[in-house]
């Protein structure tokens, strides 16, 4: 009885820790991305709320929560707050199966995994929940009435629809050399040698631009196009209830930047990782060995983020047939023909260890 209440109180500490890292990270993401874009661009950015400016975020929720909760009348009201609330349930959930370190083991021999839930199916799970986050997009869009709104919420579901398939595709080559659907497993294969990258170049670069797509930015934006749509589907929120859908957005970028470090780059593991615990007296399942995983790990996922905002104030805002022809005549067979050629390189290697 001890063990299961010491347990349950540990997931769920990691679920509160986890959370609290994806609203941090996404809170400072924003201010992250307008210091990034103004040195891009040449100007300071946020610099009145703290020192640096650091205080923007607190700034920016503080607005959110302090601005007139409107629904229009016009609107169907319990769809129009499902919307929000559908697109940060999802946001938050995919965060689940994401191991943010090594296992640490505690003085009484248990040991304590720094993730949420590990499952065998982590890569379905993770796609089953990300199927689902386009139903708070449409939900939206349609629930407001408006004609911009509607518009935004069919762009984003047939873009977010269309990526899915190149993004599963890309997936499917990785699956077939690790041999596992495991995200945790995935990761420890890349413990020792080259990282998956080495091996999927084409599928990591898929897998990227659908995840660009997937968490709508920039070029990939059209759900939102403020040029067209004035603000796309989220043109009639305000208050928390847009915030919830500028949140989301965020934490996808922030979790896809965590699937891509984690699955293409080895995670939580760095070269010479063994020779390095060994010189510094790093015993395997301490605690000291687990930081230092988050913490190369998490610089990796911020490298990531960095991309994503570079692509952002660096290319122009694709066309929608431009959009659909890159997802369905170019990244789909691109991804098909990465799979048949990792499937002739397996048989062949199979071969080759046949004979020798």
């Amino acid at each position: 009885m001890l063990l299961v209440s010491t347990f349950i109180i540990y997931k769920s500490i990691v679920c509160v820790a986890a959370f609290a890292v994806a609203l941090g990270v996404a809170a400072y993401s924003t201010w992250i991305e307008r210091k990034f874009s103004a040195v891009l661009q040449d100007r300071k950015g946020p610099n009145r709320a703290g020192p640096f400016g650091l205080l923007q975020p607190l700034a920016d929720g503080v607005k959110m929560f302090m601005k007139e909760e409107i629904i229009p009348n016009v609107s169907n009201k319990f769809l129009f707050i499902l919307g929000p609330s559908l697109a940060m349930l999802t946001a938050c959930m995919t965060g689940a199966i994401i191991p943010w370190g090594k296992d640490f083991v505690a003085a009484d021999g248990t040991a304590y995994a720094l993730q949420v839930t590990d499952i065998n199916i982590g890569f379905l799970y993770l796609f089953g929940v990300v199927s689902i986050g386009v139903y708070g997009i449409m939900i939206g869009g349609w629930a407001s009435n408006n004609k911009y709104s509607l518009l935004g919420a069919i762009r984003a579901s047939s873009q977010m629809i269309s990526y899915e398939i190149a993004m599963g595709l890309s997936i499917i080559a990785l699956i077939m050399t690790t041999g596992s659907l495991s995200f945790r497993e995935i990761l420890n294969q890349q413990d020792a040698g080259l990282c998956n990258f080495c091996y999927q170049p084409l599928g990591f670069l898929i897998f990227f631009i659908c995840a660009l797509a997937e968490t709508n930015r920039a070029p990939f934006d059209l759900p939102e196009c403020e040029t067209e749509l004035v603000g796309g589907y989220h043109t009639e929120y305000s208050s928390m209830k847009l915030g919830f859908y500028l949140f989301a957005e965020y934490i996808n970028m922030f979790v896809s930047s965590a699937v891509l470090a984690g699955v293409y780059f080895g995670g939580y593991n760095f070269p010479f990782a063994k020779e390095f615990y060994e010189t510094c007296g790093i015993a395997e399942g301490s605690a000291l060995m687990s930081l230092i995983g988050f913490l190369v790990y998490f610089m990796k996922v911020i490298g990531f983020i960095l991309l994503f905002m570079w692509i952002r104030w660096t290319l122009p805002r694709f066309r929608y047939d431009q959009l659909m022809d890159l997802g369905w005549k170019k990244l789909i067979p691109l991804s098909i023909l990465n799979i048949v050629v990792t499937g002739i390189v397996m048989g062949w290697k199979d071969i080759v260890a046949l004979f020798n």
